[in-house]
């Protein structure tokens, strides 16, 4: 053996030394080196044990809530949208704050299905079935309220829709109004199925797991088949990167579509280009709030915490930070577009909504917003459960002020001061809206109870065992 070559062996443990820290692995996503068997039983179990007791009381209480909305829209109906606190000139109140507050909700299921499967982030398996229902329930909530602005709901399909009929009335297609109803009946559907397709190998593990005949039949018939065959997985596997494509950019155009009905008018405080990054940054941001919020409690009830590690939640906290802080800098720069225009209507608006008669909900926004979401640069706080379930919170307050902000304030003060106004929400507008939450949660309530919560396969797929290499790390 040659000088040159003991020298490189005698050296060679101090450049590991040295580059150990920067090849350091990554952490486990699922914790205590759980076996197949543990998690299919885990999951499947959620399903299978009999129904418990606390689920019986929040489902009771949801159908309770729930009720509000059906009470709240039966008498809109009945009685016209006046019972709305829609005056002049505020002629958009609740119904359009409430749809784009639902709306962005939904979002983040589709971002950590499409857009973190294409980046190949392995963590989102153990959140993604969750986070796509949710996104289902949200746009079905959102969709209320636009479907019963119209008044007559009866014929919202016929005027909405472009569908010739006898008196050759057609939508204006010019109206971002009229994009919306193509934009977001779009991401329902392909919502829809990327969410249900994902669940049909889990649905037939279900389906071979069964006891109960109705069981056998219920899940037989929406597994449609699956045998686990190589055939069925890597056709699977191909529509899965399809759907995972084509929702790709559906998660960055839906909303900014729905900045669109702001940011295409002429009014002070809407009329702005940041609104498109400003509206998709707020969406995710929210919906990734809203994971946590539901998540958080689900793993502590169901003893999930080796599936949803600490790692999964520093994850999402560090999302919300990023997201918080986007939203931040826009609030921000909303500020100096309006004084770099020079445009004293703008600048007025601006200074308006901090510090005019809806200033108070301004201070809200910004307080839940930006100041709240700071906290999770603390890794103490990012380990604090309880603490992030209740910041994760006062993100979705604030989500939900940030549009009620951006929509009355522009509206209540327009160019004619003779004709300012201060916008008051009617007892239907609230019970309509408090009562989307209860509609939102009999929904979620059912998909826990009856589908499976996580993806097993996928879940196994992230597990050291699953590495066929995992022993040489």
């Amino acid at each position: 053996m040659s000088h040159d070559t003991e020298a490189t062996m005698e050296a060679r443990p101090a450049i590991l030394d040295r580059v150990a820290p920067a090849s350091k692995p990554r952490r486990v996503l699922v914790e205590n080196n759980r076996s197949f068997h543990w998690i299919t039983e885990k999951v499947c179990r959620i399903v299978e044990d009999p129904t418990p007791t606390w689920w019986k009381i929040l489902f009771f209480v949801a159908l309770i809530l729930a009720s509000f909305t059906l009470i709240g829209l039966t008498y809109l109906v009945a009685t016209g949208t006046g019972t709305w606190g829609l005056r002049s000139p505020v002629n958009w109140g609740w119904a359009i704050v409430n749809f784009v507050f639902w709306v962005g909700i939904g979002h983040a299921g589709t971002l950590i299905s499409a857009i973190l499967c294409l980046l190949r982030q392995k963590w989102r398996t153990s959140i993604n079935r969750a986070a796509e229902a949710m996104t289902i329930f949200a746009v079905c909530c959102a969709g209320l309220f636009p479907l019963f602005h119209t008044g007559r709901v009866w014929m919202a399909a016929w005027y909405l829709f472009p569908i010739p009929n006898s008196y050759n009335i057609w939508p204006q297609f010019r109206s971002p109004l009229e994009w919306d109803v193509f934009a977001v009946s779009t991401y329902f559907t392909v919502s829809l199925l990327f969410w249900y397709m994902g669940m049909v190998p889990d649905l037939g593990t279900l389906r071979d797991r069964a006891t109960k005949l109705w069981r056998k039949y219920f899940y037989g018939i929406l597994a449609m088949g699956w045998r686990s065959s190589n055939r069925h997985w890597s056709n699977y596997e191909m529509a899965y990167l399809l759907l995972a494509g084509l929702s790709t950019p559906l998660v960055l155009s839906v909303h900014t579509i729905v900045s669109f009905d702001f940011a295409v008018s002429n009014l002070p405080g809407w009329h702005t280009t940041i609104f498109p990054p400003y509206f998709v940054a707020g969406a995710i941001f929210s919906g990734f709030a809203m994971v946590l919020t539901l998540m958080l409690p689900l793993r502590a009830i169901y003893g999930l915490h080796d599936l949803i590690t600490q790692y999964h939640i520093d994850c999402m906290t560090k999302i919300i930070l990023a997201t918080g802080s986007m939203v931040g800098y826009a609030y921000a720069m909303e500020f100096f577009i309006a004084a770099y225009s020079g445009n004293p209507f703008e600048s007025f608006a601006f200074i308006n909504r901090a510090f005019g008669q809806y200033g108070w909900a301004y201070f809200i926004m910004v307080s839940c917003n930006v100041i709240s979401p700071q906290l999770f640069w603390f890794r103490k706080i990012r380990e604090n459960h309880a603490l992030v379930w209740i910041i994760c919170f006062f993100v979705n307050v604030g989500m939900w002020f940030e549009r009620f902000v951006i929509t009355v304030s522009s509206l209540a003060n327009d160019f004619l001061p003779s004709s300012w106004g201060y916008y008051r929400p009617t007892i239907v507008d609230i019970f309509t809206f408090f009562g989307t939450f209860g509609f939102f949660s009999v929904l979620f309530l059912l998909f826990v109870r009856f589908l499976p919560l996580m993806p097993i396969a996928e879940v196994k797929a992230v597990t050291p065992q699953a590495d066929a290499h995992g022993g040489d790390h």
